[in-house]
């Protein structure tokens, strides 16, 4: 089965979900091997769907799964093993943008889940050449989550976006005593040299 099938296998399931479609370049027949996997989603009750995602999708064995802090819908983000990264985004669900991370130890899991989501996400966006949004949204990454990490200098490549992440997560652990499991990692870092 495919991915997109088991996808829309796991969410549908749920009694309150009215509609979910692939959308975006994999619907299109556009994607590149690297491309994301996005699924609109439409909800009776967007409560009652969201709170039943971890569930829903643990058959698939996410590696990581949390709501995108930045979107402007509300949009559950899961990364599985390949890597592919899978967004549902719910269009009907308005999402106000949230601050910067503040790191402490009962966030650095998650803080670090984002951070390779986001990664990949980009990697897709610099192999299909979209040079001025990777350059936007380093930025971006940097406001939001490497500075609160203590890093200085914003990266111009995803390398060093990657090598400054890394030295500065450490350095979280350290100073909270919170390890972080680097099975996403492990999973993520392949992909990005190719």
């Amino acid at each position: 089965m495919d991915l997109d099938e088991r996808v829309i296998r796991a969410v549908a399931r749920h009694p309150e979900v009215r509609r979910l479609e692939l959308v975006g370049s994999r619907a299109t027949g556009e994607a590149r091997k690297e491309s994301d996997w996005d699924f609109r989603v439409e909800a009776e009750d967007f409560a009652s769907v969201a709170a039943a995602l971890p569930e829903l999708l643990a058959p698939l064995g996410p590696l990581a799964q949390q709501w995108d802090r930045l979107s402007d819908q509300q949009c559950w983000m899961l990364i599985l093993h390949g890597p592919a990264k899978v967004d549902l985004i719910f269009p009907d669900e308005p999402h106000e943008h949230e601050p910067p991370w503040v790191p402490r130890a009962d966030n650095l899991q998650a803080l670090d889940s984002h951070f390779w989501d986001w990664i990949l996400w980009l990697r897709a966006k610099e192999a299909a050449g979209k040079n001025d949004l990777v350059a936007t949204e380093l930025r971006k990454l940097f406001d939001h989550l490497l500075h609160p990490l203590g890093v200085e200098k914003i990266p111009l490549f995803l390398s060093e976006a990657v090598a400054r992440y890394q030295t500065a997560r450490d350095r979280a652990e350290l100073r909270t005593g919170r390890v972080v499991s680097r099975a996403l990692e492990r999973e993520v870092a392949p992909v990005l040299g190719r």
